[in-house]
């Protein structure tokens, strides 16, 4: 089968191809030269790219309209105000104002699934509602855009999420994408523009700078995350606090001399929740020694 000029990906339990099976189960092309999603009895498959073919028995066709009346559909009231307390949407608090429809992730996930070919327009519509599941799906939408798509799909993805930083304004947003969109983006490039992010006014931005540094972690690359948590040691938010630890925790389980080497130096300076999540997996005996220095 043809792949024209995008990436062909797909998950079957068992697939015999044959030029005559094909038709059997319907090759469709998409006429909009867009993007398309499907779903056949025993798999899934997607299709990126232009005027890809499409091996499907049904083409999901996911609009704006239809996927917010399908999250609609998904809410839940008492999930919703149990969330709205969770993720601190009272006045004062860093989430004051969010709007939850009270929709669990792995539901959300498998939405993001159903309408991965939705157009980088309709992702950014979702990213700039007020309702927050809306919000996660555009990053799902883009993190899926961003892993299988073309160069030229990665680099509008980047800059979506960059001139939208405003609209990832909270943790769950920011953990489920910064390194897979800032972090994968820059690994063979500048990282300026962490620098950039971290010394920023705006919460999130900080805490976009530093968790993108996992993408970075993963690969043993630990210069930029250390980089960042210095310059993040006189924060004054816990949300920054955590994170900063998190990632120095995530370094130690790659390399506990490089970690330690960093808490030797800084630990009395550290604000004791970023200590304490540093130093979470270390025995009882090492971690009363840091936090009784």
């Amino acid at each position: 089968m043809p792949e024209a000029d995008g990436l062909f990906s797909f998950s079957l339990f068992l697939v015999i191809y044959s030029p005559t099976v094909l038709p059997a189960v319907g090759l469709v092309q998409p006429t909009d030269g867009g993007i398309s999603s499907c779903s056949i009895g025993f798999g899934k498959c997607s299709f990126y790219g232009r005027k890809e073919l499409c091996w499907t028995g049904r083409i999901r066709t996911m609009t704006l309209h239809k996927i917010k009346n399908r999250l609609r559909q998904l809410g839940n009231k008492r999930n919703a105000k149990l969330l709205q307390g969770y993720f601190k949407t009272g006045p004062g608090e860093y989430g004051e104002g969010d709007i939850f429809l009270g929709i669990k992730v792995p539901v959300l996930r498998k939405v993001a699934r159903e309408c991965c070919g939705a157009d980088l327009s309709v992702a950014l519509e979702l990213l700039q509602s007020p309702i927050h599941e809306e919000r996660l799906l555009a990053l799902l939408i883009m993190n899926d855009r961003y892993a299988r798509g073309t160069q030229e799909d990665r680099q509008a993805v980047y800059k979506l999420y960059l001139a939208n930083t405003r609209y990832i304004n909270n943790w769950d947003l920011v953990d489920v994408s910064a390194p897979r969109i800032i972090g994968a983006h820059l690994a063979d490039k500048s990282r300026s523009t962490l620098q950039r992010l971290a010394k920023s006014r705006l919460l999130w931005e900080r805490r976009i700078a530093v968790i993108a540094t996992f993408h970075f972690i993963k690969q043993g690359d630990f210069i930029n995350s250390l980089e960042i948590a210095e310059m993040l040691l006189d924060d004054s938010e816990d949300l920054i606090h955590k994170a900063t630890g998190w990632m120095l925790r995530e370094i130690g389980k790659r390399d506990l001399n490089i970690e330690e080497a960093f808490l030797k130096r800084y630990h009395r300076r550290m604000p004791r929740t970023m200590l304490r999540y540093a130093i979470e997996r270390f025995s009882e005996k090492k971690r009363q020694a840091y936090l009784k220095k």
